[in-house]
């Protein structure tokens, strides 16, 4: 009996490890983490950290053809509610029936502006009031086909607002 029992999970185990993982058609995206949660404003990108986050998608059409302009992973700092980046993946072919991909994303962000609110402060000053901002960024991802993934954020960056 023992046997038999045996033979069935470990059959189970081969059958599991066969099949194309079950992603959605719609990417997902976790947040990893960030290199540093620290900046120096500058508007001459001296400063910048690192964002990772990993991806799933369930058919696989991530990334832009070489000659595409068409940019797929976008940053919006939500002080302003505007795009603070824009980039383009790597293109994935599609390949087989089990098109299913999962993997890192690592980005290099360079640092921003302070925003402070007294509107009549502008930004990238160093006003002795204001000596410290704070942003988060929400990200996320299109396929080919236009499918959105799920927003994240990233943890409160500090930008220090020197000269």
């Amino acid at each position: 009996m023992f046997k038999y029992l045996y033979v069935l999970i470990l059959f189970s185990l081969v059958i599991s490890c066969i099949n194309a993982p079950d992603y959605p058609v719609e990417p997902e995206i976790e947040y990893i983490g960030i290199s540093k949660n620290t900046l120096e404003q500058n508007s001459l990108n001296t400063d910048s950290l690192f964002l990772t986050f990993s991806f799933t998608d369930g058919d696989g059409d991530l990334g832009h053809q070489p000659d595409d302009t068409s940019r797929n992973i976008f940053i919006r700092d939500l002080r302003t509610g505007n795009f603070q980046d824009k980039f383009k993946s790597p293109y994935i072919p599609e390949e087989g029936i089990g098109n299913g991909i999962t993997g890192d994303i690592e980005l290099l962000l360079f640092t921003t502006c302070c925003l402070f609110p007294d509107p009549s402060i502008p930004p990238c000053s160093a006003p002795d009031q204001y000596p410290l901002d704070t942003v988060i960024y929400e990200i996320f991802i299109k396929d080919r086909a236009g499918n959105e993934s799920n927003r994240i954020q990233t943890e409160p960056i500090i930008i220090r607002c020197v000269d």
